[in-house]
């Protein structure tokens, strides 16, 4: 019985790491958009907040990146989740 509740226990921490990921990924091409048209960047560090991460903007070269990163849910013993997203600066 104990290696049946490992085993869905580790299944739920999967999705729910899967999941938190597609929504870091979402939330730093959001805040990429954003902070490349000039938005304020705290508006960028809050989207990436709303999906449970902390942003690290940076600029390289004509580009503007969101560096997302959040910690694996339920406490599994997963690396960080890490998303990237850049956008042209200056874009529309």
């Amino acid at each position: 019985m104990p290696a049946i509740v490992l085993v869905v226990t580790l299944g739920v921490g999967a999705l729910a790491a899967g999941a938190r990921q597609v929504r870091l990924q979402d939330a730093a091409a959001d805040a990429a958009r954003l902070v490349a048209r000039g938005d304020d960047p705290g508006r960028a560090h809050a989207i990436v907040g709303s999906a449970g991460g902390a942003a690290d903007i940076q600029h390289r070269g004509d580009l503007m990146c969101v560096v997302a990163t959040a910690s694996a849910p339920l406490a599994l013993p997963l690396p960080d989740l890490t998303a990237t997203s850049c956008a042209l600066a200056g874009g529309i």
